[in-house]
């Protein structure tokens, strides 16, 4: 019933895919993902080349379903983990932090998908001139780092500007949201945050609490002054951060404060110094269930969502 081009383009049973999430998004979480059907993905994030093809190596051994890598383009080590990539030629790269294009052909040449997250309509047609397989395009629901734009006006739009799918992110957790996105010119979905509260997620325990007490209030942004804006769940570090901000700290500052704390909270637990990245439908999430449930809940409440709406239009 959901079979769109993404599924073909990716080979995968449903279009849903697991956002690539720094420290969260490990071979365990994109493995359990691509086995439930959707397209698993492994946070490069700033990791060194040794560290993703270990974890990609460990992908294989656990799935012999498509899965990919999300690539930081900031990241330090980012010529590495490309031919890391390259090498191992995995299925999909999805990319942020940076314009991808100059690797794009490279990538061709081995049949990996390349798929950008972008926040505007301008970059999604610059990303389609240069070759990009689709676009995911990020609202300024989502957890981490997020652009201005909200999913409900920036999907449309950018669906009407390219001919490439496009994936919509930020926001989404359910079949109605899965819906919705594809009412709004989606193909597909990429989901972030509900996949932290699964059992393959191997972050730490305290992480997944906080998402599960969440309200619907406390996903908040910090770091604007810096130009690049997260949105975590608020605790300790976020106070500061605000405190920081007003008190007109610079730019060097804010970020040496802000570096390694999405570690201490996924890694080690530390919830009240550590940047607890999540999005806003975080409030929304009361569960741990395997990525097989969540992934087979939210196909099923799409089509129940679409059996009401039958009914009503029936009704008229």
């Amino acid at each position: 019933m959901f079979q769109t081009r993404l599924c073909e383009l990716l080979n995968i049973k449903y279009p849903i895919i697991q956002g690539g999430m720094a420290w969260v998004a490990t071979a365990e979480l994109a493995a359990a993902v691509s086995e439930a059907g959707g397209l698993g993905i492994i946070a490069a994030g700033n990791a060194p080349a040794d560290v993703v093809e270990k974890e990609i190596k460990k992908a294989k051994e656990i799935t012999n379903k498509p899965f990919g890598v999300n690539i930081m383009l900031l990241s330090p080590f980012v010529e590495e983990v490309i031919e890391i990539v390259y090498r191992e030629r995995v299925s999909v790269i999805t990319t942020g932090a940076g314009n991808p294009g100059k690797y794009i052909e490279k990538f061709k040449e081995i049949g990996t998908k390349v798929i950008p997250v972008i926040p505007s309509v301008a970059l999604a047609k610059r990303m389609e001139k240069l070759g990009a397989d689709a676009v995911i395009v990020e609202g300024t629901e989502a957890g981490g780092h997020i652009g201005e734009l909200t999913t409900m006006v920036l999907v449309p739009q950018i669906a009407s500007a390219v001919t490439i799918p496009v994936i919509a992110a930020g926001g989404i957790a359910d079949g109605r949201g899965f819906l919705a996105a594809l009412s709004l010119g989606a193909e597909g979905v990429q989901i972030g945050t509900r996949f932290i509260c699964s059992v393959e997620c191997t972050v730490h325990d305290k992480y997944k609490d906080v998402v599960l007490k969440a309200k619907d209030r406390d996903a908040v942004v910090t770091a604007r002054a810096t130009g690049h804006p997260v949105r975590v769940i608020k605790n300790k570090l976020t106070k500061e951060f605000s405190r920081l901000e007003k008190e007109g700290a610079t730019i060097e500052a804010l970020e040496a404060y802000g570096t390694g704390k999405l570690r201490i909270a996924a890694v080690e637990g530390d919830i009240e110094e550590g940047s607890v990245m999540a999005g806003q439908i975080a409030a929304m999430i009361n569960d741990i269930k395997p990525c097989s449930e969540i992934i087979n809940e939210i196909i099923l409440d799409a089509k129940n969502q679409l059996l009401i709406i039958g009914k009503y239009g029936k009704e008229e």
